[in-house]
Formats: structure tokens, C-alpha cells, sequence
């Protein structure tokens, strides 16, 4: 593999773990903000646990994408600089 395109793999890899902190960062707002859309569009009344359940639902789904694109970005970085370091030899 050519030492340009492991480069350009190393970047796509970096900016995959930073989507993932983004959301891991930023779950609670966008969960949220989730359960706010959703509730708006209910035409009769919700229930305030069901609202609760769909807010820590919408929260828990954006921790676990998030820590796997951070995990996986994180990993692949390291793996391609070792990679690309070893090519450079």
C-alpha cells in the first residue's frame, strides 16, 4: 500500500473517532432533542414516563454509535501509523 494513500486512510480514520467523541459529547443534547421532535408530533397526550423512556433511549443509542466510531477510529489510526511508519523503512 502506497505511503499517500495510507496517509489519506489515517485522516478518514481521524475523523471517524472524531464523529464519535462529537457524539458521545453531545449525546444528551441530541438525545433530547430527539424525544422534543417526537413528543411535538403526538396529536394526543404523552405520558411523562414514556416521554422519560424515549429520552434515555434516544441518549443510550447515540453513547453506543458514538464509542463505537470513536473506538473504531482510534484503533484503525493506530494500526496505520504503525503501518505507515513500517512502509517508510
Amino acid at each position: 500500500m502506497s505511503v499517500e494513500r495510507l496517509k489519506g486512510l489515517i485522516v478518514f480514520s481521524i475523523l471517524i473517532g472524531a464523529a464519535g467523541l462529537f457524539l458521545v459529547f453531545n449525546s444528551v443534547n441530541l438525545g433530547t432533542l430527539l424525544a422534543e421532535n417526537w413528543l411535538s408530533g403526538q396529536v394526543d397526550g404523552v405520558d411523562t414516563y414514556l416521554y422519560g423512556v424515549r429520552m434515555g433511549g434516544s441518549i443510550n443509542n447515540f453513547l453506543a454509535v458514538g464509542s463505537i466510531l470513536f473506538s473504531v477510529g482510534l484503533v484503525s489510526t493506530i494500526l496505520l501509523y504503525y503501518k505507515l511508519l513500517r512502509a517508510k523503512e
